[in-house]
């Protein structure tokens, strides 16, 4: 269960944040300013800090700057209402993962949070586990029922892409951009046959398929 520390001085909007994400099924602890969360910190470890800016005793950029000391792999978002453009760097120079302007649809914060706690876990691990097929970033292997599957370089970095990001769509001009990078010869029709391909290969794992976007591109939907 994913430890979260919510660090928000508006009591109200601090019990309707930590209440939505212990709805989700986290961990969740609340602080109502930098300097209790920093006692928090020092007592255990979080999966994920969610924090505003302007709290008193110790704002958030400072807060920030602790927790990376504390923890240099903890995700950090801010969620606050400064959305002027050198609060959004500063904080990205910090170290943060995510940035928030309030007001905000808290629905759409637990999905951002959710997808950066996954990511987390992922790069943690390095590794991808659905249903009978797994991947593993560090030994390059994909597995369907413990079998390797042979997939080529460009093959493994898009399905780890796909899974990464599950529901996720990515279309054909993005794709090209990310993994054929200044390769002239590819085209839309280049990124279709490797799903085609990725389709094939993968055709015996049961928990995930890949799916087209008619119009966009593609995406793994997990089963």
């Amino acid at each position: 269960m994913p430890r979260i520390l919510v660090v928000e001085d508006d009591r109200d909007l601090n019990r309707l944040v930590c209440s939505c994400l212990r709805g989700e099924g986290h961990d969740v602890a609340c602080a109502f300013d930098g300097e209790e969360a920093l006692t928090y910190l020092g007592e255990g470890k979080y999966d994920l800090l969610l924090t505003d800016i302007m709290m008193p005793k110790v704002d958030g950029f400072d807060l920030a700057e602790k927790a990376r000391l504390i923890d240099k792999n903890m995700p950090i978002v801010f969620m606050t209402a400064k959305d002027d453009k050198p609060s959004q760097l500063l904080g990205y120079r910090l170290g943060i993962d995510d940035y928030i302007v309030k007001p905000f649809d808290v629905d759409v914060l637990i999905m951002k949070i959710g997808a950066i706690l996954r990511r987390a876990k992922i790069e943690s691990e390095k590794t991808i586990t659905v249903g009978n097929f797994s991947m593993n970033i560090e030994e390059r292997t994909a597995l369907v029922d413990g079998e390797e599957i042979a997939l080529t370089v460009r093959e493994f970095d898009l399905l780890f892409k796909f899974l990464s990001y599950p529901k996720k769509t990515f279309t054909r001009s993005a794709l090209m951009e990310e993994f054929w990078d200044f390769d002239s010869s590819a085209t839309s029709r280049t990124v279709d046959v490797y799903m085609a391909k990725l389709r094939e290969k993968t055709s015996k794992c049961n928990g995930f398929e890949i799916q087209t976007v008619h119009g966009l591109g593609y995406k793994a939907v997990l089963k």
